[in-house]
């Protein structure tokens, strides 16, 4: 199965399935001489873990990072940096009914199509597991960035069609949601509650920023930031668009209130999100994803077997309500592995 690696000096592979013994990564090309141990990488894997809303799913993993190689007496040495998750709490009892059953809204059919076989055990390689791997590889992209004093956030714009109307940052932190807006916060969690007694899910909308992005990051053709950041982000399975500064509404505007005028102080406005022509300008990047409803619900569906034949199905098992709030740090970090591999390929273009 290829498609496993992302980046090209700054590279990640994961590695692992969501019933196995694991999930990890390998990270390649990272600098030697960053600060680098376990402690630094747990912060960002406690936000992904389970148990954080009413959302969230009851499978209880610690997600405890464990490094394997590439850092030595607390820095890193240039060498590939090996990061360990083991499972700790999957029981796969649940899909055994499912195993010749296509869970609608899953991969199970097309993963069957491209393979001919699958893992049924929690959707296997598909299965949102996976970014755990990707959290941890984010959390060293992130100390990479550190050193430049470039930031990235993420945080619930909205959730369930909750809007968050205020952006009062340090509310994000005292509300479950990771939501700006505490008031909003208040009725997401009511509309997450009443969703859940029905056995449905819901989808929200996730707003990234990058800040002290210095300007020249990015390739052209091919390789624009833009672009790349839109391939990472849109490579988190439960993401199904992205914008990227002023966005779709680009498109009801015109030239002259799309265009961001230039001062002698930099940019009035920030329609750009950041970036012109696929290269960073020094402003700040704004993202927005747009993430779909958990697909696994109790509510009985229609469906086919692996034999073509139909069938209904009503999806058991622990599983979240929506991929909000423990997808918003995953969107952190595919950020962050973006911005840290344009980094070191821009040092290459300018022989620092």
């Amino acid at each position: 199965m290829p498609g496993n690696t992302f980046g090209k000096l700054f590279k990640i592979t994961t590695w692992g399935e969501s019933h196995g013994k694991g999930v990890g990564v390998v990270i390649d090309g990272c600098p030697p001489g960053i600060p680098l141990d376990e402690t630094v990488i747990q912060p960002m894997m406690d936000r992904r873990k389970p148990g954080g809303s009413a959302a969230s799913t009851r499978r209880k993993e610690p997600d405890r990072a464990i490094i394997m190689s590439g850092v030595f007496e607390g820095m890193t040495t240039g060498t590939p940096i090996m990061i360990m998750l083991y499972n700790k709490d999957a029981d796969s009892s649940a899909y055994k009914p499912y195993t010749d059953l296509f869970r609608p809204g899953h991969g199970d059919i097309t993963y069957q199509a491209k393979y001919g076989i699958r893992d049924w055990r929690g959707g296997g390689r598909a299965s949102a597991r996976e970014t755990a791997a990707r959290v941890a590889a984010g959390a060293v992209a992130k100390a990479v960035l550190d050193r430049e004093k470039i930031t990235v956030s993420a945080y619930t714009t909205e959730l369930g069609g909750i809007r968050a109307k205020k952006h009062d940052w340090d509310a994000m932190g005292k509300h479950k949601f990771g939501c700006p807006d505490a008031d909003a916060a208040e009725e997401m969690e009511k509309r997450v509650l009443d969703v859940k007694k029905r056995g449905d899910s819901l989808g929200g909308i996730v707003e990234i920023s990058a800040t002290g992005v210095p300007s020249g990051l990015g390739d052209p053709v091919f390789d624009k930031l833009d672009a790349e950041l839109a391939k990472a982000l849109m490579s988190i399975g439960a993401v199904k668009g992205i914008e990227i500064g002023a966005g779709f509404e680009a498109a009801r505007m015109t030239g002259s209130e799309n265009n961001d005028p230039i001062i002698p102080e930099g940019f009035s406005t920030n329609n750009a999100g950041g970036i012109l022509a696929g290269i960073s300008n020094g402003d700040g990047i704004v993202m927005r994803v747009a993430v779909k409803p958990i697909p696994s619900i109790a509510i009985e569906q229609k469906t086919i077997d692996r034999f073509g034949n139909p069938a209904a199905i009503s999806t058991k098992g622990r599983h979240d309500i929506s991929a909000i709030p423990r997808i918003n740090v995953v969107c952190e970090a595919m950020v962050c592995l973006v911005l840290a591999d344009h980094l070191l390929r821009q040092r290459t273009t300018n022989n620092k």
